[in-house]
């Protein structure tokens, strides 16, 4: 960004040596930034830009060395120049790798000044050059962009205008008929040409004396004469217009013309209704969905234990939201089945589908009543594998439905599961329950609680499509813990990719490589010595279809890791699994698992 400072980036693991780096190279007009470690100097890369970075060589944990490889293997951080500082020896091996990975120059300890600021004179000047660049190029953009539009705007209206272009003369003898004067109100220029204006009786006589008007009125730079109006097409239809006219002299006859803009708006009168519509439903929708998460963030925090209980509820609870988002994105936000909800629970593993029986006709729920559905199925079933039936392997849950007259009646049943008794206190997942539906009663029976959810409105039942609602596809099943596991991650966001390896490693397994670009990512699906691989929906852009391939032709298990859909996705593979993003720490251990097979590398 042009008017953005230049920055130096320091990262060194002694603060001594930052000190001594930031006072030599302090100046005007630069902005010193540093860090003792790689993970926060890649923090700081991710949100400021960068004209130089001094990297120490020898730091604990990640060397400068292995950062500048990270830096140059992230699109962000790749052009930005290195400059290594070290105490070591001069060896050329050392100096080899250090260009091998991107440097630009070696500065041996202990630092001359005059050295060391030299050096950093050239990027400076460099940086201010290119920021001066950039302004120029911005400034040249800007008029380039101006010419462009003045361009387009001539070539729409001589050549397809959406306009109906009609030259008249003093005495309203039409002298000029465009082609969208044509379209618009169905006359061939050759019925109208040398003409009065209102012979054809497409004009009323109220529009015909607001023209004759104009012209009376005479020529007038300054005059912009705007009047709504309206005509009948061919076929006796009215047509709504809007009508911008200029009356100007003719230099030769001393004569006036009346150059007239008729703009069709009966279209767009209907189509901004439906805007304002749809904007006021948008944003309805995302305030409430705003709402939804500050709601249960707030209130999962209060009632957390500690900040490990907050982030399984509050991730659980995100997920759950996100699951009911993404089914009704599929269906374009109008309408889902109670069917489609559960089974979206299910893939997130917040229901055994070993355990959980459903029957019920088919209804149709509207997007409120889909969320509010969502979020208190996912308690129930997050509650039940903590405390209730699904917490032993022999408990089961049945979820029922019917419509009795207006009111849709939801009844979960828990069975074969630890003794049942009533909480002490009303936890926010109950809040929850009760709160997204029209009403909930809980029912703690000693042998397994019965939940009693009623819905008011927010649905549709259609009698004559009446449906049984049944499991689809295969249980999901248990997986295995994955320890030993050699896994390739294909991700181009670092953060993501960081996140990832973390859960992967913590749970055992060992991540062998982490490839952020399209090249990466083949070479490494096509030699390395994996055991199950994690692929991205796309890597900058670039779709993963041949990573795909790759892995399929080695019989390498795999899934997916995306906010995408399924349609967005290599359409060769629909039955491999995807792991949503914002993913599930336990959904993506659960999903690597089962992929892998009982069998340990």
């Amino acid at each position: 960004m042009p008017n953005s400072p230049i920055r130096f980036l320091l990262v060194d693991d002694i603060v001594e040596n930052l000190t001594a780096l930031e006072a030599l190279l302090r100046r005007d007009g630069l902005e010193i930034h540093t860090a003792r470690s790689a993970a926060e100097a890649l923090e700081l890369m991710l949100v400021n830009d960068y004209a130089l970075a001094f990297l120490d060589v020898q730091m604990p944990e990640t060397d400068g060395y292995e950062l500048a490889e990270l830096m140059r293997g992230a699109e962000r951080t790749r052009q930005i120049p290195i400059i290594f500082v070290t105490a070591a020896e001069r060896n050329e091996n050392r100096r080899f790798r250090g260009y091998e990975v991107g440097a630009v120059d070696y500065i041996f300890k202990p630092i001359d000044p005059v050295v060391l600021k030299t050096k950093a004179e050239v990027f400076f000047r460099i940086a201010r050059q290119a920021k001066e660049l950039e302004r120029q190029r911005d400034e040249l953009r800007q008029i380039a962009r101006g010419r462009d539009r003045a361009i387009a705007s001539l070539r729409a209206h001589s050549d397809n205008s959406p306009l109906a272009l009609v030259k008249c003369d003093a005495g309203l003898r039409v002298l000029d008929w465009s082609q969208g004067a044509q379209r618009i109100f169905g006359l061939p220029a050759r019925d109208m040409l040398h003409h009065r204006i209102d012979d054809q009786d497409w004009l009323p006589p109220e529009a015909v004396a607001v023209l004759r008007g104009w012209i009376e009125a005479g020529p007038d730079s300054t005059a912009r004469h705007v009047a709504e109006i309206t005509a009948r097409g061919p076929d006796g239809a009215v047509i709504h217009c809007e009508a911008y006219g200029s009356v100007l002299p003719d230099p030769e006859s001393a004569q006036v013309t009346l150059s007239v803009q008729f703009l069709d708006v009966t279209e767009r009168h209907q189509a901004e209704q439906t805007r304002q519509l749809l904007v006021g439903e948008l944003n309805h929708r995302i305030k409430n969905t705003l709402a939804n998460v500050q709601a249960i963030t707030r209130q999962t925090l209060r009632r957390a234990a500690d900040l490990a209980a907050f982030e399984r509820s509050f991730s659980g609870r995100l997920q759950a939201l996100a699951q009911a988002h993404s089914i009704l994105s599929q269906v374009t936000w109008s309408s889902a089945t109670i069917g489609q909800v559960i089974e979206g629970q299910t893939r997130s593993g917040a229901l055994d589908a070993d355990h959980f029986h459903r029957s019920g006709p088919q209804v149709w729920l509207s997007p409120e009543t889909t969320l509010r559905l969502s979020l208190s199925l996912h308690e129930l079933g997050t509650n039940a594998a903590k405390y209730g039936a699904l917490s032993v392997p022999g408990g089961r849950v049945d979820l029922d439905w019917r419509v009795e007259g207006e009111t849709l009646v939801v009844l979960w049943r828990e069975s074969g599961g630890p003794p049942v008794t009533p909480p002490r206190t009303q936890g926010f997942g109950t809040v929850l329950i009760g709160g997204g539906t029209g009403g909930a009663e809980a029912d703690w029976r000693p042998e397994g609680v019965v939940w009693r959810m009623t819905f008011h409105d927010g649905f549709t039942y259609l009698p004559e499509a009446d449906l049984i609602a049944a499991p689809e596809g295969p249980p999901t099943g248990r997986a295995g813990g994955i320890d030993g596991f050699r896994i390739l991650l294909v991700e181009d966001e670092p953060i993501v990719a960081m996140d990832v390896s973390c859960e992967l490693e913590d749970a055992g397994a060992e991540v062998v490589c982490v490839a952020r670009t399209l090249q990466d990512a083949i070479a490494a699906a096509s030699n390395a010595r994996i055991d199950v691989a994690l692929l991205d929906g796309n890597l900058g852009g670039a779709p993963v279809d041949q990573v795909a391939d790759v892995l399929a032709r080695r019989r390498i298990p795999f899934c997916f890791i995306s906010g995408y859909g399924r349609e967005h996705l290599p359409q060769a593979f629909p039955h491999v699994p995807i792991v949503r993003k914002p993913f599930d720490p336990q959904e993506l251990l659960s999903t690597v698992g089962r992929i892998a097979g009982p069998e340990r590398p």
